[in-house]
């Protein structure tokens, strides 16, 4: 039997309001990622901007984003993320357990005389979320700390976030490792893999970065069957599924004082 779409007319009133209170809440989330994905407090104008709503709609929809502290409005009258939107991220990370269970395999790899490694995780479309850092025992360091919006299409987490996201086309058959040099910052480089969670959906990038004169071919190949294996480990920590293992050749384009270097990587 066909399906007939009822005409906005003839909807019932509760049904109209109902509809109503969806759209609010998704004008709601984007004003909140918005603030988020800022980096920096805004205006008014500008979260309309940002959002693309009306500045009435705005104005309207922070009253009920600041009594939940979803958003602050600060004395010069610009607005923040608030408290509650620190508390989602800290209850986020402790339903899927990354802190619990990365940190210790971080450090590990910190101890073994690896770059810094972070965590990142997808935020938007054009922007990832460094979830946790730990430094290096390096004496120079790239400058990530945890909280950092980064761009997610420059970077070798972004590379990873991006090829190994459920539906992206050729998934199956991405690179075990992506590397960047000089891409988000012309003197740093990084080499990153997937974490995988419940039911195979991807859950971050694991990654480790630093200076560019400290990322030759060799530090890169050094630094990859660590970097894997802390990358299977934490996998099957959060009860995912690491991909079958098998070899691939990975290239890895370097860009630096205008030369190209190849690194052949491989799954552990």
């Amino acid at each position: 039997m066909a399906t007939v779409r009822k005409s906005r007319k003839s909807l019932s009133p509760s049904y109209a309001a109902n509809m109503a209170g969806v759209a609010a809440v998704d004008r709601a989330l984007a004003i909140a990622e918005a603030l988020v994905n800022a980096g920096a407090p805004l205006t008014l104008s500008q979260i309309a901007d940002a959002s693309g709503l009306y500045k009435s709609t705005v104005l309207r929809l922070m009253v009920s984003l600041e009594r939940s502290t979803l958003a602050i409005r600060r004395q010069d009258q610009r607005y923040v993320p608030g408290p509650l939107a620190f508390r989602l991220g800290r209850a986020y990370e402790a339903s899927n357990h990354l802190e619990e269970f990365l940190l210790p395999l971080m450090k590990q790899l910190v101890e073994r005389g690896m770059e810094s490694p972070s965590f990142h995780v997808r935020q938007s479309d054009e922007t990832r979320l460094c979830l946790l850092r730990v430094d290096s025992h390096h004496s120079t360091l790239d400058r990530v700390r945890a909280g950092d919006l980064l761009p997610l299409k420059r970077g070798a987490p972004g590379k990873v976030l991006r090829r190994w996201a459920p539906g992206s086309p050729g998934a199956d058959d991405a690179p075990a490792v992506e590397t960047s040099f000089g891409e988000r910052d012309p003197m740093c480089a990084a080499v990153a893999a997937p974490v995988f969670g419940p039911g195979g959906p991807l859950l971050g990038a694991l990654s480790l970065s630093g200076p560019l004169d400290r990322f030759s071919d060799n530090a890169v190949r050094r630094m990859t069957r660590p970097l894997l294996q802390a990358a299977a480990a934490a996998t099957a920590a959060l009860g995912g599924v690491w991909p079958s293992p098998r070899s691939r050749q990975v290239t890895a384009a370097r860009t630096a004082s205008g030369r190209n270097a190849r690194a052949t990587l491989t799954r552990p």
